[in-house]
């Protein structure tokens, strides 16, 4: 027989204490380099190294695997040597304000440009005004008006004389000039204009024509020379706000020569300061009111003072090195940017110092790291990382515009050029989900870091989990741990893996772990954490969660669950199952049952009947059944008809790990031999009858315990697990007692007959020279029973036939 019947140094694999050289952690020196992680390291240093376009990086793995951490890590160690990048600002593009300029400037320099051009405006705001109040501007003004209206006089006067001379009176009126006659300096009215002779109203009137030809000469005249007083006012202006900006221009073109850009700025600033002097003057005359309220200028959407101001975007302190910044919400406009807006009389307006910087923008020239989630749980987030990584450059958008759902006129600015190195975090689904279902995905994500979820536990590992253990407690400023915590501590880790041979390396676990460890130290007044104190962290984890465990192994013993753990039973036998709550699992006995009869081949899972079973249970199903066939009755069909259930299960069941069970049970129904009651079974098999490993398989073995010590141990009881689950033991304490006082067992099995010898007390029996299983044996009871149902079969078939009803051995042809 080749089960064995394990003993208690293979049930648990302990951390020996006196391996570590130290009393306390805090004699050791902190974990520098990333353990457990050789392959998501070599990921991430690839795709940080590399500059070329693409190369950005997946770090897929669970939750709390400390991928942040080691990518942030890795990222600012590369930032931290690589060069800073340029400050970004927008400025007004006086030609075109719609489309706002984009300044790259030299780190720094954007917050001393603003603070230079807010000084200006308001040097400007003082300086322009005083230009235009002075004795200067005063005298140059009034001189060109006076020569104007001096012009229009002696023009008037010339004509005035030659009126006077012909005795014609040139008269001002409201509504221009007018001629009449005049007589002894009095002038005529049409009665007596009427009353003269005819010769000398033909003269007058002749004289009166001429006058108002040289009057009308003289007034068309008048409105150029407006003209060229207003030319020339307005070419005084320009020369005084000229003089009043230039020395102020000059000193920044000075500071800024260096920068082109900034330079061209400045001409256009100064041009059009020159040309819109007059938004600094101090008048009220050109700001428009309704309703007492002041508005901006129509035309230009923005407050006067915000046309000439700089709005930075992105500003870099010096000696920062390359930004890491991480986006905990990355919706568009947080990754973009965006463009603010004002109400402004039941209107919104803009203007481009409202544009404002994303993560995008903030990370440009460094390192971006996203959660993968949140970016594709954003509308239109992806799409717009996407297209911004793909183009190479930033152009902000509102969500509007991108998806043209609305049309109306808004800023265009001028796209900033892109440099980054996107680092997405992620489960390894969402990895798989985007590489089949995006095909841009992998033409930008071309590197992907696979954090495992273990490491191998060997003496070389364990010391740098102490120091791991080290560096994690002065980080969180926690109580050092003895040598003996630190162990306790490993073989958690080992448990949680369900592998005595790796070691977890879930870091978010492993600091909860030792936070609590640390609490409860801390409640015994102890500077130093024990081994009892991280049990007792472990066992209070467990008491906070285990509630529905208790309430099962309770309507066990009071008999609501009907469970067996003694005497044996024909058909019958306990699998083991597992619940899983998501932060806890825990291990539940069920009853399996099985009837047969005679049938066409056919083994009913009831559990897939009533659609209870998922497709890896029914799955197993199948393949007992197909080992049934293939190892008895190997001559003739099996004229078989059985049902197997899970006795009092109320929810779906999956999983095959409950085969091999159901298969003993099978068995000894078609054998009529009893299963003992006391042997709890667990394990999937496969076509060949060897038997499978399963998972949680810690969590079924004491939940079969539990049952066991709540009515007392035997020790006749114990569990049959796969020899292949061995390495993944890591059982509970009270478990590994009773198994040392010889009250509990636990056997491994490599095939079913293995495992019915175990539970029969009978040999399983293998075929011999004359291809028969031996007299006695389990496998000839079967097969002896399943001969008579193939006989019996053949004979109803056969009275079917003769009765007037054939059958398919009736038929003739």
């Amino acid at each position: 027989m080749a089960s064995k019947k394990l003993l208690p140094a293979v049930l648990y694999q302990c951390c020996d204490p006196e391996q570590f050289d130290f009393k306390s952690t805090a004699e050791l020196a902190d974990l520098t380099e990333t353990i457990g992680q050789p392959r998501a390291v070599e990921a991430v240093k690839l795709s940080i190294g590399m500059r070329h376009k693409g190369y950005n990086l997946f770090a897929a793995g669970p939750a709390g695997m400390g991928k942040h951490s080691l990518v942030h890590r890795y990222a600012s160690e590369q930032a931290a040597a690589g060069p800073l990048p340029p400050d970004w600002c927008y400025v007004n593009n006086f030609q075109r304000p719609h489309k706002p300029r984009m300044l790259s400037l030299p780190p720094g320099r954007g917050v001393a440009l603003k603070a230079d051009i807010d000084q200006l405006i308001e040097d400007l705001y003082g300086t322009i005004p005083a230009v235009f109040q002075s004795d200067e501007y005063r005298t140059l003004s009034q001189g060109i008006e006076e020569e104007v209206n001096a012009r229009q006089e002696r023009a008037l006067k010339a004509i005035q004389d030659s009126a006077q001379k012909k005795q014609i009176a040139l008269i001002r009126t409201p509504s221009g000039f007018t001629l009449a006659p005049v007589r002894d300096t009095e002038v005529l009215d049409p009665e007596q204009f009427e009353k003269l002779p005819e010769e000398e109203q033909k003269r007058i009137e002749q004289h009166v024509s001429e006058l108002q030809e040289q009057l009308r000469s003289a007034l068309h005249k008048m409105p150029q020379w407006q003209k060229e007083v207003h030319d020339r006012l307005g070419k005084l202006n320009r020369e005084m706000a000229a003089g009043a900006i230039s020395h102020l221009i000059s000193a920044l073109r000075e500071k800024y020569k260096d920068l082109p850009a900034v330079v061209n700025y400045l001409e256009e600033f100064e041009q059009d300061v020159i040309d819109n002097f007059r938004r600094f003057l101090h008048d009220e005359e050109h700001k428009s009111r309704v309703l007492g309220i002041e508005l901006s200028q129509p035309d230009e959407g923005m407050p006067p003072e915000n046309r000439y101001r700089v709005n930075i975007l992105v500003s870099q302190e010096k000696g920062g090195g390359a930004p890491v910044i991480y986006e905990d919400h990355p919706s568009y406009n947080n990754l973009i940017g965006r463009i603010e807006h004002r109400a402004q009389l039941g209107a919104l307006v803009t203007d481009f110092t409202m544009i404002r910087a994303g993560a995008l923008h903030r990370a440009n020239g460094g390192y971006l790291i996203l959660d993968a989630l949140n970016v594709l749980t954003q509308p239109y987030a992806w799409e717009g990382l996407k297209r911004t990584l793909l183009a190479g450059k930033i152009s902000i958008e509102s969500l509007g515009q991108f998806t043209s759902l609305i049309n109306t006129a808004s800023l265009e600015p001028e796209p900033v050029p892109l440099d980054v190195k996107v680092i997405l975090l992620g489960e390894r689904r969402i990895h798989y989900l985007l590489s089949y279902v995006d095909p841009e995905f992998n033409e930008l994500f071309k590197v992907t870091a696979d954090f495992d979820n273990r490491m191998d536990r060997n003496p070389e590992n364990n010391q740098l989990y102490a120091r791991l253990i080290a560096t994690q407690l002065r980080k969180e400023k926690l109580r050092h741990f003895d040598r003996f915590a630190v162990a306790r501590v490993i073989e958690h880790r080992a448990r949680l893996l369900e592998d005595n041979e790796k070691l977890a390396t879930h870091m978010s676990s492993l600091a909860d772990l030792l936070r609590e460890a640390d609490y409860w130290a801390g409640q015994r007044n102890s500077e130093i954490v024990g081994r009892a104190d991280v049990q007792k962290s472990i066992d209070a984890r467990i008491y906070r969660v285990d509630r529905i465990r208790e309430r099962v192994q309770e309507e066990i013993q009071r008999g609501t669950f009907l469970i067996d753990t003694s005497g044996a039973k024909v058909g019958q036998v306990n699998g083991l199952s597992v619940m899983d709550l998501g932060d806890f699992a825990f291990g539940r006995p069920s009853r399996i049952t099985a009837r047969v009869r005679i049938g066409d081949r056919e083994v009913v899972d009831i559990e897939r009947e009533v659609e209870l079973g998922g497709p890896i249970h029914s799955k197993g199903v199948f393949i007992l059944s197909a080992y049934l066939g293939a190892c008895y009755l190997l001559d003739r069909p099996l004229a078989l008809s059985a049902s197997l259930v899970f006795e009092q299960s109320y929810g779906a069941v999956e999983g095959d790990s409950a085969s091999t069970a159901e298969l003993f049970a099978l068995i000894s129904a078609l054998a009529e031999v009893p299963l003992s009651q006391s042997l709890a079974v667990t394990g999937s098999v496969n076509q060949q009858g060897e038997v499978q490993a399963v998972g949680g398989i810690n969590e079924k073995i004491e939940g079969f315990f539990d049952t066991c010590q709540a009515r007392g141990l035997t020790g006749e009881q114990g569990v049959i697990i796969p020899a292949a689950n061995v390495k993944h033991l890591m059982l509970r304490q009270d478990v590994l007692g009773a198994v040392e006082t010889g009250k509990f067992s636990v056997y491994s099995v490599e095939t079913v007959d293995d495992g019915i010898e175990l539970l029969t007390g009978i040999m399983a029996g293998q075929r011999g020279e004359d291809n028969v299983f031996p007299e006695g044996s389990v496998n000839r009871r079967v097969e002896d029973k399943l001969a008579m149902y193939s006989e019996q079969m053949r004979t109803f078939v056969s009275s079917k036939g003769a009765s007037g009803e054939p059958g398919e051995a009736g038929k003739t042809e």
